[in-house]
């Protein structure tokens, strides 16, 4: 390699990077591909000093009374990072340089653009959650008449009960927060409420305490108002511009374009889990978003693809981990 060129591997060498650009302004096709594989390791090593100083930073709250905690220890312990991050980038120890390499159009034709490759996941992953929404429907709804004793007898198939005033669903009692030790101790308090909700909206009661349970951790997770009190909210509805009662604001992940993004979002607060109840049940039939997935409430496949599709929550597998949590309830249910 050329001497020039291989300075740029030594981080006390001012000149390096000069000479990764001066070596990619020559003519021939040899000199360009080995400036762009060592442009290529200097972007992993970039990546490398930031791990490094992060970890570095972790550690400051225990070095505070380390003798070795002085500016002047610190600017040569950076230095060798940063030639240490260089040296791991030249062995090919991430691996990202080859990649990065590729990206920039030194790869052999075989790179594949990551939005083809996330458009085709998607549209893989979409038809598997289908077939797994599927499957697991018919299990629940094969075992469903096991306890058919525990359903309303209000609901009848293909029919959906005219919805009343969402305030009659439960009755709103005094501020309250009820605690859940156990996740049977969230189902038997979900229980009653869930059945009201099935009987407004057609949607098994299990469905509704398994959305719930998924929502919010078994109520191990409710989130909290910032004086540490719960909201009560147990479907981690959204305060949006039509709400005018009280928010709790709190991180949340959700997806955007296949990835996750970390957002701080606002919640709405309820007195009671009553209240919290009643409001799930508006927020469904208000409007024209959910009016799909309620036209068979009781089918449990179509329900919640329907609200998935809908936008209710943005994970692409909202569906089929409701489903997962469903069999969890049902067990309670028949113990």
């Amino acid at each position: 390699m050329d001497n020039k060129l291989a300075e740029a591997r030594n981080f006390f060498d001012l000149n390096g990077l000069n000479n990764i650009r001066q070596q990619a302004n020559q003519t021939d096709q040899a000199s360009k591909k080995a400036a762009l594989k060592e442009a290529a390791q200097q972007f992993e090593s970039i990546f490398m000093q930031m791990l490094l100083k992060s970890m570095r930073s972790a550690q400051e709250v225990l070095e505070a009374d380390s003798p070795f905690n002085s500016q002047s220890t610190k600017f040569y312990r950076d230095m060798q990072d940063q030639q240490m991050a260089l040296d791991m980038s030249n062995k090919g120890t991430l691996g990202l340089a080859e990649l990065i390499e590729r990206q920039l159009g030194g790869g052999d034709g075989s790179f594949t653009p990551r939005s083809v490759i996330r458009t085709d996941h998607q549209a893989l992953a979409s038809q598997k959650v289908e077939r797994d929404v599927t499957r697991l429907a018919e299990q629940f709804l094969s075992g469903a008449d096991k306890s058919a004793d525990k359903v309303s007898n209000n609901r009848q198939a293909g029919t959906q009960v005219p919805l009343a005033k969402a305030n009659s669903v439960v009755k709103t009692s005094e501020k309250s927060s009820p605690e859940f030790n156990q996740p049977q101790d969230f189902v038997t308090a979900l229980t009653e409420p869930a059945k009201q909700v099935e009987r407004q909206l057609g949607v098994p009661f299990q469905v509704v305490i398994a959305q719930a349970a998924l929502e919010t951790g078994w109520g191990q997770k409710i989130i909290k108002n910032s004086d540490g009190t719960s909201s009560n909210n147990l479907f981690n509805i959204k305060a949006d511009s039509r709400w005018t009662g009280e928010k709790a604001q709190k991180d949340t992940l959700e997806f955007e374009q296949g990835s996750l993004v970390k957002k701080n979002e606002p919640f709405r607060v309820y007195n009671s889990i009553s209240e919290s109840v009643n409001d799930y049940v508006n927020f469904l039939s208000s409007g024209t978003r959910y009016q799909d997935a309620l036209a068979k409430p009781d089918n449990v496949e179509h329900f919640l693809l329907g609200l998935q599709k809908a936008g209710y929550a943005t994970d692409p597998n909202y569906a089929n981990k409701i489903l997962g949590t469903l069999k969890s309830v049902s067990n309670f249910l028949n113990q």
